[in-house]
């Protein structure tokens, strides 16, 4: 059974940074494709980041596009999100997910097939 679970959420001043981890369990991983989604109160769930694990393929939402960075460590089984310049429109719950069938970078949730239960980030202007 696939097993998601997120750390590294918390409080920041807008222009902090935080790194989100999600440590993922129960499969091997290394033809999945990774995201990252977050949703504010209020809002639709919105894509943020994704990453193949295998080949490193990345794709970014356009409003994180040079603060965020993901990556995963194939020892660890864990996949990163490193937020630079948080912005107070940053806050959200951050949701890790896995899609198992894919060969291609997907930035809608519809394509994930496993999620964590979410981490909270809230950025203090």
């Amino acid at each position: 059974q696939v097993q998601l679970v997120e750390s590294g959420g918390g409080l920041v001043q807008a222009g902090g940074s935080l790194r989100l981890s999600c440590a993922a369990s129960g499969r091997t991983f290394s033809n999945y494709g990774m995201g990252w989604f977050r949703q504010a109160p209020g809002k639709e769930r919105e894509f943020v980041a994704a990453i193949r694990w295998g080949s490193g393929s990345t794709r970014y939402a356009d409003s994180v596009k040079g603060r965020f960075t993901i990556s995963r460590d194939n020892a660890k089984n864990t996949v990163y999100l490193q937020m630079n310049s948080l912005k107070p429109e940053d806050t959200a719950v951050y949701y890790c997910a896995a899609d198992r069938t894919s060969l291609v970078v997907h930035i809608t949730a519809g394509f994930y097939d496993y999620w964590g239960q979410g981490t909270q980030v809230t950025v203090s202007s």
